[in-house]
């Protein structure tokens, strides 16, 4: 499968725009995360700042990027007082155009960013490069390659992960692999009704916002289910 890279993502930019009002959502995922992220703080693929701005707002040591010059023009006018860089993680000459970047930070997190990418193995060599030693990663991509629909397609999503494909290429990056879990286990049924059987192209505010109500009671539901299923995967190592 091939996509032509977009400069300005239309369906991207209306997934994050349905998905900025789901405050319950959106801190949820940071609640995931946050445990995990320490010191100076890269963020991969911020977008427009759905999570950064949980990070801006306790004041975290936050560095903001994009390969996009429309989320980077959004995320400094939202978030003047923090650094954003246009970062391509497949840069064919990536040292030397980054190279100020080079082993600087403690943590480096990308949230739905790597399914983007056609190399993903050559994206977390890169991030691993941008890491100080011992420093962390944290990767959340969308789970089971079973439930790619036309959501996907319309995103630009090269694939779908298990636990197992993400840590290889963890393993292949030779980076130390510390947890793996699911996340958003009744994320699976919302993503099939939508991509599968209404045939959305992208996420609809209305259905993201009764999601986003539903969000304390799928919490409850998520817990147990972990190690089970979810609509993401995540997992974190340590260079």
């Amino acid at each position: 499968m091939e996509f032509e890279f977009k400069d300005v993502d239309k369906e991207g930019l209306e997934n994050l725009e349905a998905i900025t009002e789901a405050d319950r959502f959106n801190a949820w995922m940071y609640d995931t995360i946050k445990p995990h992220c320490e010191g100076k703080i890269l963020e991969v693929g911020s977008g427009i700042g759905n999570i950064s701005q949980f990070f801006v707002r306790d004041q975290a040591d936050i560095h903001l990027s994009d390969i996009r010059d429309n989320y980077l023009l959004a995320l400094g006018d939202r978030f003047p007082d923090t650094n954003q860089t246009k970062l391509d993680l497949v840069h064919p000459h990536f040292e030397a155009l980054y190279s100020e970047h080079l082993d600087q930070y403690d943590t480096v997190f990308a949230l739905n960013v790597v399914e983007h990418i056609k190399d993903d193995v050559l994206t977390m060599k890169n991030i691993k490069k941008l890491l100080k030693p011992q420093g962390k990663v944290i990767i959340l991509v969308p789970a089971f390659q079973r439930l790619y629909n036309v959501l996907d397609k319309e995103l630009y999503h090269y694939r779908r992960y298990t636990p197992k494909t993400l840590q290889n290429i963890f393993r292949k990056s030779d980076i130390t692999i510390l947890k793996t879990h699911y996340f958003n286990a009744m994320g699976i049924p919302a993503w099939f009704i939508a991509g599968k059987l209404a045939g959305d192209k992208t996420i609809k505010k209305g259905k993201m916002n009764f999601y986003n109500a539903m969000v304390p009671v799928f919490k409850l539901f998520d817990y147990p289910m972990k190690q089970i299923a979810g609509l993401s995967v995540v997992c974190i190592g340590e260079k």
